[in-house]
């Protein structure tokens, strides 16, 4: 089979298309016939290798060399052992554990992160969906318990995770404010978003005393800046954590009305994970929750997929076509 892969740290051009063993499922297992993943900001940092990422990627080369994270495809082959999947079953996933779906096929076990692949939706359009809702959901349902007649400003709206974030706020009954650049107004406002703010012109910390959850999708402002725009009992979250949202998470949580916090989706274990991937299946398939796609590019442009990522501007999901051998 064919697979983007990169068995070495360093810019875009280490991505390149290999032949590769097709995996053999086990008795636990469902092998998945791939069409589609998603390149996201961390899939940049595990190719690039920051001392950071180098501490769970590997120190010295990627211990995955296939990356990608979210797939979605049909059941090619089922184990032995495997309740609840067939053969012909159109699924889609999330593997944040061990990658692969930069690949024709991905072996997923039976307790697995795998579910059925929202009925109206094309694979490019499930692994859009399932990309930023997979963050977005555990920080506003989990993290800020997010309820009808709160406020929520969206920091970086109308990424992969800021645009979800705008449509499950929406849906808990929440007034949301979007803050992006005055090109991606309409989309904001289209996906439900009640107020804009363009960060060009305007810094959304001066509306003191407004919002009672700040959710930073993109990690460009911060918790000591956004206090101030937050109401009494307000809350900040963000995606990244930081040695500084760590210290203030826990210095928060005992000092002061206004709390920083952030939530770490990927710790998830996998039977949440799917109970999370089946609840926004059916949001999507109820038309509440629609993918956003920016770009879409072929396996042979993996690398210019993570150079559009890389400037920071990507709207919606920059998704991946991935051909089956034919």
């Amino acid at each position: 089979m064919k697979a983007i892969v990169s068995r070495s740290y360093g810019a875009p051009e280490s991505l390149h298309i290999e032949d590769v063993a097709k995996p053999v499922p086990g008795d636990n297992d469902v092998l998945v016939l791939n069409r589609a993943s998603v390149v996201t900001a961390a899939m940049c940092e595990a190719r690039a290798g920051s001392p950071l990422t180098r501490m769970y990627f590997g120190l010295r080369k990627p211990k995955w060399p296939i990356l990608g994270t979210n797939f979605s495809g049909e059941i090619e082959a089922v184990g032995s052992s495997i309740v609840g999947f067939q053969v012909g079953d159109r699924v889609s996933g999330v593997n944040v554990t061990n990658f692969g779906a930069y690949a024709e096929y991905g072996v997923v076990p039976q307790d697995g992160v795998v579910a059925a692949k929202p009925s109206n939706l094309s694979d490019e359009e499930a692994v859009a969906v399932f990309d930023g809702s997979i963050t977005a959901l555990p920080f506003l349902r989990d993290g800020a318990r997010l309820r009808s007649g709160q406020s929520i400003l969206i920091n970086g709206a109308s990424g992969a995770v800021g645009s979800a974030a705008i449509q499950l706020a929406k849906h808990y009954g929440a007034t949301v404010t979007a803050v992006w650049s005055t090109a991606n107004v309409e989309l904001v406002t289209s996906l439900g978003a009640d107020h804009v703010i363009d960060y060009t012109t305007r810094d959304f910390t001066d509306n003191r005393d407004t919002y009672d959850v700040i959710f930073d999708a993109v990690a460009k402002s911060s918790f000591i800046r956004s206090r101030r725009a937050l109401k009494r009992d307000g809350l900040y979250l963000t995606t990244v954590p930081t040695l500084a949202v760590l210290l203030q998470m826990l210095w928060t949580s005992k000092v002061g009305r206004k709390k920083a916090a952030i939530v770490f989706t990927g710790l998830a274990k996998p039977a949440q994970m799917v109970k999370n991937l089946v609840f926004i299946a059916e949001l999507a398939e109820a038309g509440k929750l629609v993918p956003v796609i920016g770009s879409t590019h072929p396996m042979r442009n993996a690398a210019d997929a993570h150079r559009h990522v890389e400037t920071g501007h990507k709207v919606g999901s920059a998704v991946i076509t991935i051909p089956a051998e034919q």
